[in-house]
């Protein structure tokens, strides 16, 4: 039996996954609907095995389908699913393709220093910590990678062609797109993650997979007991070693013969390059399969030429090209547009001088409270993405150390629109929980405070009021202030959507700002006032 054809299976599956998942973290169109993006991340392990413990549902269906995909198959998971995994495929792929060809080896695996990781990063979870689940997660690393450092190249090449069809007058197809910078810090922690994943996967294919990574070496375990294994016939095998040079995963032993399950990633390359058909994939109960005619280092093995394969490029561009016209289609409940306002609001003369006291971080709307969000919450930067205002960034020390990482409400850069529940959709771990819009207009995330001396109409005696236009609920309304007007805020009603400290004009420090709720409240509802009707009955109003 041919077995070629689970590589090509594979790869075509792993493309597909690869560039769905990179287009989700690079959409800065926001062409997916949310239901979309739920779909898309529903098979990958940490956040459906999150989901499933803390807000129990559909999850559990995802996180045993994983589980008995690899007690079946081995780690499938690793190579078809995993969207780092198969990142490093990628790159690997690319080192086998220059001037010295890249050759693997079998390698002793680092067996009591990967388990002793797996319970470092365990242990914490039965504390209600993801801290260290946060960096090493292969979905979370690969979301803040696409986000931070792929999305910025996607909009400078799109900002490029835009900028070109503009001078050609043609304005439907691309628009300019303004990218908020993350935190340096952010920025140079995600790099390095990327160069060090980069690099081993370059020299040594998937030892990340094999050594650091928590799901690695937990479907490893598992994958010892597959029912479908590789295994080598020691009766044609003739110690070529074709299989170990190809093995990504660095493996197979050839003097032993030994194939180690709990690193094989089942990318199936030693199926396709043993010449001799030693190497087999079939369920323990039943007795290898016969690759040809004739089984045996001695046997004479007819070579026939064959014409190329258009039957996978077919499905492989096919696939792309599906996905490419999914990218570009506008679903009618699709996630909005960039909503991020222009403010048109009075520059200041001078600089702001008292800094904001904000004893607490904003943790996103359906998180309910800092504590629960940072206990769920695996910094994947999805929210991030899909956030139509940019409001939403990647944490540094907002929530101290154990929350590094996780998107935090920042209002400098965005505000929370008052219609939008778009992060508690899309949020793949249920650390932002699904709200109603209702429930979003009442929820006190935080609460509004002003700081008269940082107020231009204090400072420069000039009229304002940026703060209380923008204020969906009118917690920040002007009051008389001699000849002006100033700012009064109602904290009962502020729900802290932010949108009065991003009008805010003063810098560096604003003049009205929004401390966090460490818990989530409930807001007043604002007081309505019917209009009076002067008019007396029977007369008209013209």
């Amino acid at each position: 039996m041919n077995f070629s054809f689970l590589k090509k299976l594979r790869v075509v599956l792993a493309i597909f996954f690869l560039v769905l998942l990179a287009l989700l973290f690079i959409d800065f169109r926001k062409s997916f609907s949310k239901e979309f993006y739920l779909w898309s991340v529903s098979l990958q392990f940490v956040p459906a095995m999150l989901k499933a413990y803390f807000v129990p549902g559909v999850a559990i269906l995802s996180i045993t389908f994983i589980l008995l995909l690899t007690l079946f198959f081995g780690r499938v998971y690793c190579s078809v699913l995993c969207p780092l995994g198969i990142l490093q495929d990628v790159i690997s792929w690319i080192s086998g393709k220059s001037k010295k060809k890249r050759r693997y080896k079998y390698h002793k695996a680092w067996t009591i220093g990967r388990y002793i990781l797996l319970t470092i990063v365990i242990s914490p979870l039965l504390f209600g910590s993801v801290t260290m689940v946060t960096l090493l997660d292969p979905y979370s690393l690969f979301g803040r990678i696409s986000t931070t450092l792929f999305k910025p190249v996607a909009v400078v090449l799109n900002n490029i062609l835009a900028a070109g069809f503009a001078k050609a007058d043609v304005y439907n197809w691309l628009y300019r797109y303004d990218m908020i910078a993350v935190y340096p810090a952010i920025l140079i922690i995600t790099t390095l993650f990327l160069a060090g994943i980069g690099y081993t996967s370059f020299t040594r294919g998937r030892l990340y997979c094999n050594t650091i990574c928590p799901v690695g070496t937990f479907l490893g375990l598992i994958s010892r007991f597959a029912i479908f294994k590789i295994k080598i016939s020691k009766q044609d095998c003739t110690h070529c070693g074709r299989c170990a040079r190809a093995c990504k995963a660095e493996c197979i032993e050839v003097k032993s013969q030994t194939i180690d399950y709990s690193r094989c990633v089942a990318c199936f390359n030693c199926l396709t390059v043993c010449s001799d058909k030693a190497m087999t994939y079939n369920p323990k109960s039943l007795k290898p399969f016969v690759m040809a005619e004739g089984t045996g280092p001695k046997a004479a093995h007819k070579k026939v030429a064959s014409p190329p394969d258009s039957s996978k490029r077919k499905f492989l561009v096919t696939s792309l090209v599906g996905i490419a016209a999914l990218y570009g289609f506008k679903a009618p409940d699709s996630i909005p547009g960039d909503k991020k306002p222009k403010l048109i609001v009075p520059k200041p003369k001078g600089e702001s001088t008292v800094p904001e006291v904000k004893t607490s971080a904003v943790s996103p709307p359906g998180s309910r409270s800092v504590e629960r969000f940072n206990k769920i919450c695996t910094g994947c930067s999805l929210c991030v993405s899909a956030c139509p205002t940019k409001v939403l960034q990647p944490s540094f020390l907002q929530y101290g150390m154990i929350g590094m990482m996780q998107p935090h409400m920042d209002y400098h850069k965005g505000l929370c629109e008052f219609d939008c529940t778009l992060c508690s959709d899309v949020c793949p771990t249920g650390a932002i929980v699904p709200i109603t819009m209702d429930a979003k207009h009442l929820l006190q995330i935080g609460q509004v405070h002003f700081e008269k001396k940082n107020c231009i109409v204090e400072v420069e005696k000039t009229d304002c009021g940026a703060c209380s236009e923008h204020c969906p609920t009118k917690a920040v309304h002007m009051i008389p202030y001699g000849k002006l007007f100033i700012p009064e805020v109602d904290q009962k009603i502020c729900v802290g959507c932010g949108a009065c400290e991003y009008a805010c004009p003063t810098t560096p420090f604003k003049a009205i700002y929004v401390n966090g709720n460490p818990i989530h409240l409930a807001a007043e509802k604002p007081k309505t006032e019917k209009a009076k009707n002067a008019l007396k009955e029977g007369e008209f109003p013209f």
